[in-house]
């Protein structure tokens, strides 16, 4: 195996021309990352014409490198502007714009980096290590576990609503309406049109998201004219310096979100057609409940930079895992990918590595690389980015919306969906107006389509929903998502002493430990028992400690 390594290092460590590429690709990456409106996937998209006339290696180097340059350029508009360069980066903006607003704009980047840096090195290891275990998970699901995964992230809006609960349910509802909009996923039956054509299409969601994010982000920022005329970012352009090592001591500090956070984007990775969108904002909602005070996430906490950053990079191999191991595209990134991989007469699948041995691992070592060509790169273009906030609120509102509507507009070369962008800016602004957070319907955009089309795929097939109970992964995250809607109310009890909140940890590991017992094969039986014994345990120290709750 070793000869087969120093083969694949040697095609991409060795060459020149590959090398640059690969930073190329970084920077290209970068750039589009942090442009709102322009996505990785349209950056991969825009590369693969350079790709035909590469090597294999070389063409696939390339678009790993616009992958990861653009999961981490999407922090620095998110965190100067407010405004997420990528749906990967949405959660990013929460903790990240406020930190970087309250005159730590360099920590702010610093964590963003490096913990981009450090969850994409994990997913590294894992890519290398467990690529066909990991893979094998993604056969067992069927669109009715697919359907409860999104039924369990769609719970997640309760966390993110904070203590306007009612307000982002509100929101919540009101992007699962938006996103029914148009024909029917699978009849093709026309919803929600009003007559009207252009809305057959229904909402696309890059629109929307610069809409609901950027114009009324831009339009909060302007409506003060003194305050237009002032630099974004007045008070921490002085030094304009990156502060990495205090960055990378904060991250090791508080190493076990940075693990949680990068398992979460791995295995979300791993699930065909999940992508960095969800797993940020699951690793974000992980970190705010496993918080001892989650009352500061949402003010510029820096768990709330390092978990979403260290997982939509450990997405990414997460996505390659199921590439190559499988040949079922993770995302839209890696369908491209496989479809450079076609040109050249490759098709990835169960026996791609031991077909492909030397490409496989010229993979693992290039998204390896990458990461190290990312912190390399975006440490100098950080400096770029810093110094733009210096220009007045106004001019750079019209640019960045200007880079929006040339994003928007090249999405599907219509102008319905500029029309959008502009509406749903003012639908935003009017929400951050009103008291709603606006993450509770971007979530809700994001996976009604989602849902919709599982749940229809599930019940074509049999109209059995008890199947939804039956199949382990299904049961799993609907249990999941029972305890996860709840945990808001679970937070208030605690607070409040109640006795019954102790009990809340050991019930829920009960009741998980149901359908991992019911999974196949040895290991993920022999877990649920131990489940079992752990939440007896924790039940038996909860009745010893006479109910009082044990803090550490």
């Amino acid at each position: 195996m070793w000869d087969i390594i120093l083969q694949a290092g040697s095609a991409i460590l060795l060459d020149p021309n590959t090398l640059l590429l690969m930073a190329i690709g970084v920077i290209a990456g970068l750039l589009t990352g942090a442009i709102p409106g322009f996505t990785i996937a349209m950056g991969v998209v825009l590369t693969l014409p350079f790709t035909f006339g590469m090597s294999p290696i070389q063409g696939i180097a390339t678009m790993i490198g616009v992958f990861v340059g653009g999961l981490s350029g999407g922090l620095m508009s998110g965190m100067l502007t407010g405004i997420p360069g990528t749906p990967s980066s949405v959660a990013t903006t929460f903790d990240g714009f406020p930190m970087a607003r309250n005159g730590k704009p360099g920590l702010a980047l610093g964590l963003g980096v490096w913990s981009s840096f450090f969850g994409g090195i994990i997913s590294a290891i894992f890519l290398v290590a467990l690529a066909p275990q990991l893979a094998a998970l993604g056969l067992e699901f069927g669109p009715w576990d697919y359907f409860s995964l999104i039924l369990f992230s769609l719970t997640i809006t309760a966390s993110l609503s904070g203590k306007a609960l009612l307000k982002g349910m509100i929101a919540g509802v009101l992007g699962l309406l938006f996103a029914t909009a148009g024909e029917d996923p699978i009849n093709g039956m026309a919803r929600f049109d009003f007559g009207w054509d252009p809305l057959l299409q229904g909402f696309a969601f890059l629109p929307v998201l610069i809409g609901l994010f950027a114009f009324s982000q831009l339009l909060n920022d302007i409506e003060d004219s003194e305050q237009a005329r002032k630099p974004l970012l007045e008070k921490a352009m002085s030094a304009a310096r990156i502060e990495h090592w205090l960055a990378i001591k904060m991250i090791f500090t508080r190493w076990g979100n940075l693990l949680r956070s990068s398992l979460i984007g791995v295995f979300t990775g791993v699930l065909p057609a999940a992508g960095s969108s969800i797993s940020n904002i699951l690793a974000y909602d992980q970190a705010k409940k496993a918080a001892p005070d989650d009352k500061t996430f949402g003010t510029g906490d820096p768990d709330g930079i390092i978990a979403p950053e260290a997982a939509n990079n450990a997405t990414a191999g997460g996505s390659l895992i199921t590439m190559m191991a499988l040949g079922i595209p993770g995302d839209v990134v890696t369908a491209v990918m496989i479809g450079a991989l076609m040109i050249h007469d490759i098709v990835p699948g169960p026996s791609f590595i031991s077909d492909e041995p030397v490409l496989a691992y010229g993979v693992f070592i290039a998204f390896f690389l990458a990461h190290f060509m990312m912190v390399g790169t975006q440490a100098l273009t950080l400096r770029l980015f810093l110094f733009a906030t210096r220009s007045p609120m106004y001019i750079l509102t019209a640019i960045i919306l200007a880079y929006c509507s040339i994003g928007v507009f090249s999405l599907h070369n219509v102008q319905f969906d500029m029309w959008v962008m502009l509406g749903f800016g003012f639908v935003g602004y009017t929400l951050r107006k009103l008291g709603f957070p606006l993450a509770p319907m971007i979530l809700g955009v994001v996976l009604g389509q989602i849902a919709e089309l599982n749940l229809s795929r599930a019940l074509s097939i049999s109209d059995d929903i008890t199947l939804f109970l039956s199949r382990p992964w299904s049961l799993f995250f609907l249990v999941l998502a029972a305890f996860s809607f709840s945990f808001p109310w679970y937070q208030e009890a605690t607070n409040k002493g109640r006795k019954w909140a102790l009990f809340f940890t050991p019930v829920a590991t009960l009741s998980l430990s149901g359908p991992v017992l019911m999974m196949e094969g040895t290991v993920r039986p022999v877990l649920g028992g131990i489940m079992i014994i752990a939440a007896i345990f924790m039940t038996w120290k909860v009745v010893k400690s006479g109910y009082k709750r044990q803090r550490e």
